[in-house]
């Protein structure tokens, strides 16, 4: 690795980050504000692509931003304990289990939907139907009918 600061594009390369998330996390705060060259530039060091990667990898772990910030923080405070860490992990695991029965039931789900569709040249289809009816029972107020999107993964996979 390069000790001479890298432009946003070498550091996206680098890190495997894009260089639109880059700036994210630099306007979110979890990354702070690039150094600049003359003509305006993004310049990244050595520290910025280690930080990337650091949170490149939370995310590949599915830590939110909000986790990830506080990760960061323990990661530059090196007179923390890491029962702490532990911790968090520990709640991390926990939650992506509970994401990953979600899913399951979600699988399990569509395929009995699935199953009772002809899958012929008729309009009629279960599945398409299951997805209309209004639910058994409204969801509590202030929360949202589950979509079937994957918990923690926004309209743009991440």
């Amino acid at each position: 690795m390069s000790e001479a600061p890298v432009t946003i594009g070498e550091a996206a390369r680098l890190s495997g980050v894009s260089a639109k998330m880059i700036r994210w996390y630099e306007e979110t705060g979890l990354l702070p504000a690039a150094a600049r060259s003359e003509s305006g530039y993004r310049h990244y060091g050595p520290a910025d692509l280690h930080t990337l990667r650091f949170v490149r990898r939370a995310r590949d772990l599915g830590f939110s931003v909000a986790g990830i910030a506080g990760l960061l923080a323990l990661w530059r405070d090196r007179e923390r304990p890491s029962a702490g860490v532990k911790a968090i992990a520990l709640e991390q695991i926990a939650d992506l289990r509970r994401r990953i029965a979600d899913l399951e039931g979600m699988a399990r789900t569509l395929e009995r939907l699935a199953e009772t569709c002809c899958g012929d040249d008729r309009p009629d289809c279960p599945i398409l139907d299951d997805l209309s009816a209004a639910p058994a029972c409204p969801p509590p107020q202030g929360q949202q009918r589950r979509s079937l999107q994957a918990p923690g993964v926004n309209k743009h996979g991440r």
